[in-house]
């Protein structure tokens, strides 16, 4: 009887804590629930997280620190805040790590320089600098371009428009990415772009994966090991993905290796077997680890980019008028029938207001909506947040470019124009406040060519159709680690005559 007495007190008292506990945190986005942390507001929030956490950074003047459920090391800061973000990234970068909880998320990725710190990333970072650099390297990148776009993608829109087809912008843009890069890397083309056959098995087997990624990133790392052990879930899941897809690389790689090359080729899998042999380090691991790190990162952020490009230009006619004048007036007037003319990259690069299109949409919809460290020792950032050692801190690159103290009370439109300078020319922001290249000494190395690519879709698809979006499609981002959206966007595909 006593302790039944003991029982309905103590029940009392917890209740009591409870309601207090919610009446004092009723204003905040977050709770911090004995036992379990915050883990039931991320939870109920999962499937809108980006605009939960730009709410979140907004109510807490960009800066937030998350707790996890008790005994699961899921504590982490999450900030916005620019100054934080050069801290960390740039000014203190030697205390700023991937570090192991990171590199057991991505351990398919292997490793590469996505996932390596010190030596071994410079060695890495290094080596792909040299390609981006080498000359053969430029001609491949521009003749793989013309020849893509002129032979796949306006043969798919062209029987688009002769037999009135929809077409999903999002297949589209990831196929076309997937077979470039591809090219670039093995020197063949999948040709999964193609409007009679469907994706490669290999194209929805990373998609699989790379949601792996997102919900190692959403839950206790307990939670997704023991699935994993178990072979359950999601986990079993990324394992069969991660199967296919390294039948599809290891079949790339032989292809490549026993085909005869012309001396005049070029691709990046020879490249770098040809730099390994240098130094007598050749390993079927390297080979390996790079490949999927070359896929991933040439496929799925410019794929993301260039479609989110394409919704916000659908979506601003305006800004689409604009373009259009822009490139009549450095690549002739609509009379002139020649369709590849806009793939003429020394005169792109003069088309300023398209490089503000295209750098609006990575502001509103950065292809990696989040970046994370690992701290080495403790440290204070810029907004007075102490970070103790193995302190993990999340950027949120989708809330900073909504964030008015960074980009002004006009930081939800769609302005092209604030990247362009008094003069006409292009105008640069600071790389800790536009960070969807990355910043500091991880600045992305393959930002030239991902813009390239963008450009050059834009231009080519532009001028030559007219996409007339089907109705009641709700475009929303996906919870990834690659911010693809939710579902795809159907469209039908006419001629552009005049605009």
């Amino acid at each position: 009887m006593a302790i039944a007495v003991y029982l309905e007190v103590a029940a009392a008292f917890v209740s009591i804590y409870l309601v207090w506990l919610w009446w004092s945190t009723r204003n905040s986005l977050f709770t911090d629930w004995p036992v379990v942390g915050m883990i039931p507001g991320l939870l109920y929030n999962i499937s809108q997280i980006h605009d939960f956490a730009t709410a979140v950074l907004q109510q807490n003047n960009g800066t937030f620190v998350f707790k996890g459920p008790w005994f699961s090391s899921m504590d982490f800061l999450l900030t916005s805040d620019p100054m934080n973000v050069y801290h960390t990234l740039s000014k203190n970068f030697s205390n700023y790590v991937k570090g192991p909880e990171f590199n057991q998320i991505f351990d398919y990725m292997g490793d590469v320089i996505f996932t390596l710190d010190s030596d071994r990333w410079r060695i890495q970072r290094n080596m792909f600098h040299s390609l981006l650099k080498d000359k053969r390297f430029e001609l491949a990148v521009h003749t793989s371009l013309h020849q893509k776009i002129s032979e796949c993608l306006f043969s798919l829109f062209d029987n688009a428009c002769k037999l009135g087809n929809e077409v999903d912008l999002k297949d589209v843009f990831q196929d076309f990415t997937f077979d470039h890069i591809c090219i670039l890397l093995f020197g063949m083309d999948p040709k999964t772009l193609s409007m009679e056959s469907p994706s490669a098995p290999a194209v929805q087997a990373f998609d699989d994966i790379t949601q792996g990624f997102f919900y190692r990133y959403s839950v206790p790392g307990v939670i997704w090991k023991l699935q994993r052990w178990l072979q359950i879930g999601e986990e079993k899941k990324m394992s069969k993905a991660c199967r296919t897809f390294d039948n599809f690389v290891e079949n790339c790689i032989q292809t490549n290796q026993q085909k005869e090359k012309n001396i005049n080729e070029f691709d990046m899998l020879t490249y770098f077997l040809q730099v390994e042999d240098q130094k007598d380090n050749l390993s079927s691991k390297f080979i390996r680890d790079m490949v999927v790190f070359v896929l991933a990162a040439g496929r799925d952020t410019t794929s993301a980019a260039l479609f989110w490009t394409f919704w916000l230009i659908s979506t601003n006619p305006s800004s689409q008028k604009k373009v259009l004048e822009e490139m009549e007036q450095h690549f002739g007037s609509d009379n002139n029938d020649d369709k590849l003319r806009f793939l003429d990259f020394e005169k792109m690069e003069k088309l300023v207001y398209l490089h503000g299109v295209v750098c609006e949409a990575l502001r509103f919809y950065p292809p990696v909506p989040y970046n994370r460290k690992a701290s080495i020792e403790s440290d204070i950032l810029p907004s007075g947040h102490h970070i103790s050692k193995n302190t993990k801190i999340m950027y949120s690159l989708y809330a900073m470019g909504r964030m008015k103290e960074i980009w002004g009370e006009d930081c939800l439109e769609f302005k092209p124009e604030r990247w362009i300078s008094d003069s006409g020319g292009i105008e640069h922001q600071p790389s800790y406040k536009f960070i969807a290249f990355n910043t500091g000494p991880r600045t992305c190395l393959g930002k030239n060519l991902g813009l390239l690519q963008i450009k050059s879709v834009v231009c080519a698809i532009l001028w030559n159709y007219s996409l007339h979006f089907i109705e009641d499609q709700n475009v929303l981002p996906s919870c990834s680690v690659i911010l693809h959206p939710k579902t795809g966007l159907k469209v039908r595909v006419f001629k552009r005559h005049a605009y």
